[in-house]
């Protein structure tokens, strides 16, 4: 097993309409160091995706890098200031350039572990996708998700959070006026595990919270569409740290939950111990069980019980080809049943799906898989036509 291992963020979309913005004025250049993740208090106004600094980073893959703090939604609706990475190919004209939003997979809870703090701990999850986008000249948009370097538990695995802040990223690329990019640039969301999940949220809320983006399609893998399916497999698995970290991610976005108040003394020990690390969580808790750390399991209770299945994906088909592929036989992190469940859901539904299987298992499936993610991608920029796979 990996560092690649990932998880994720799959939910079901109550979508909260967020009307596109005019032109944002020209956000200005950001602190230096850990200050650019610290937003301005009251946050300033405007709509989500509207950028509130940024900063120009070093050139990455002959492409222009900038990280920027943007203003999006968090899962019940008000506004919040969310970090991410921006890359555009130079030398390239970027009208008509396709803008991927790329999905973070998992990195940890930690700040330090922000894909656009630490490419290092981002690499395996997402490095490929934003490396073969960059080749082929499409712009990437990265978001940190809500409170993945700034103030904030992460709100890991938690649909409405992650949704908008992928899409917010697109808009934050194509509202930065030294990108070029504008919302008639299509789009792609892609992403593997809990950016699979982030990926296709996003797919399933951008009709009612951001129409404006010309979506073309998108690819998600390792796709958790029903957490508490996911978290059967994982309480007492191999995953178990993932399923902690959505307990703590689900606390994050609904503070009523009071994880804290079912927390034994070891259990607070091990979830502040996890707050702050990174991938490597993902390996060192193997075998683990939410009673060792618990006085009462919250995972049964009603009030988690329906914050969990708010997260449940297949109420809004896409509209737009959506490829959707998952480790086979078994994948040991991400249960394999719930992930075809979706895509019997989206098909049933007549939604333009193409679905795939990949032998091995969950980590390996990010790198054998991640050529046709993105082949996908690029045929529908080009105006292929498409075959359903239902």
């Amino acid at each position: 097993m990996t560092l690649a291992l990932v998880i994720p963020a799959a939910i079901v979309p109550v979508a909260i309409s967020a009307a596109p913005a005019a032109a944002a004025a020209a956000a200005g250049e950001g602190p230096a160091g850990d200050a650019f993740y610290t937003p301005p208090s009251p946050l300033p106004a405007g709509a989500p995706g509207d950028v509130i600094w940024y900063r120009k980073k070093s050139d990455v893959n002959n492409a222009s890098v900038y990280l920027v703090l943007y203003l999006s939604q968090d899962a019940q609706g008000r506004p919040n200031a969310v970090s991410g990475t921006i890359f555009v190919p130079k030398g390239r004209s970027p009208v008509g350039m396709p803008i991927v939003a790329v999905a973070s997979g998992s990195v940890g809870l930690g700040d330090q572990c922000a894909p656009s703090k630490n490419p290092l701990v981002s690499a395996a999850q997402n490095q490929g996708f934003v490396d073969q986008a960059l080749q082929r000249g499409w712009a990437v948009a990265m978001s940190d998700y809500e409170g993945l370097g700034t103030p904030g538990v992460h709100t890991y695995v938690v649909g409405r959070s992650e949704g908008h802040a992928v899409l917010d990223a697109v808009r934050a690329a194509q509202r930065l006026p030294a990108t070029g990019l504008s919302t008639a640039n299509p789009v792609g969301l892609l992403g593997y595990s809990q950016g699979g999940g982030a990926a296709a949220w996003a797919g399933e809320l951008q009709p009612t919270y951001a129409p404006e983006l010309n979506l073309r399609a998108i690819s998600a893998g390792g796709v958790p569409a029903d957490l508490l399916a996911v978290a059967g497999q994982l309480d007492g698995g191999i995953g178990f740290a993932v399923l902690a970290m959505a307990a703590s991610g689900l606390n994050a976005a609904y503070p009523e939950l009071n994880l804290d108040g079912y927390l034994n003394n070891a259990g607070r020990t091990f979830f502040g111990n996890l707050s702050t690390s990174c991938i490597e969580s993902l390996i060192a808790y193997p075998f683990r069980k939410i009673s060792d750390y618990t006085t009462t399991n919250p995972l049964n209770t009603p009030a988690w019980i329906a914050r969990i299945n708010e997260q449940k994906l297949g109420s809004v088909p896409p509209k737009v080809p959506t490829f959707l592929y998952h480790a086979w036989p078994i994948d040991e992190l991400v249960a394999r049943p719930q992930a075809e469940a979706l895509k019997n859901t989206y098909c049933a539904a007549g939604a333009p799906i193409r679905w795939r299987s990949y032998l091995g298992e969950h980590a390996t499936t990010i790198f054998t898989a991640q050529g046709d993610a993105i082949g996908f991608l690029a045929d529908r920029f080009a105006g292929k036509p498409f075959t359903r796979s239902c």
